[in-house]
Formats: C-alpha cells, sequence, structure tokens
C-alpha cells in the first residue's frame, strides 16, 4: 500500500494529493496551507493524523489497489 496525503485547501475548497509532507511544500507555501513543514512533520502524520486550521483540513492515509491476479 501507498502512503498519502490529502491537503484541502478550505478557501477555494481546492484538494492535493501527495506523496510526502516535502512534496506539498514544492506546490503549495506555508502560508497557503496555514502550517510550517517542520510542524507538519512533528504532528505525526504518518500514523493517520489529521491537521485542521483556518486555511487546511491535512489528512494522511492509505492509498488501496486491487489486488493482482
Amino acid at each position: 500500500m501507498t502512503k498519502i496525503i490529502h491537503v484541502q485547501l478550505l478557501e477555494g475548497r481546492k484538494n492535493y494529493y501527495f506523496g510526502s509532507i516535502p512534496a506539498i511544500y514544492s506546490v503549495l507555501s506555508s502560508e497557503q496551507i496555514g502550517i510550517k513543514q517542520s510542524s507538519l512533520e512533528r504532528v505525526g502524520l504518518s500514523k493517520g493524523g489529521t491537521v485542521l486550521n483556518k486555511k487546511a483540513i491535512i489528512k494522511a492515509g492509505t492509498l488501496i489497489r486491487s489486488s493482482k491476479k
């Protein structure tokens, strides 16, 4: 299974999907999502956590794929 991070910007209701925390900051700024990279790395997203602030909802999850036959 593959780790995925979903970022939903509350203003404009845009959704983004990333494979890592550094990938988020290659597309969006900390001002856009309301949290710095170092802070986001400390909150434990890798354990399926969620970050909610005034600018974004950030969730970590697992991409489920069909099994190969």
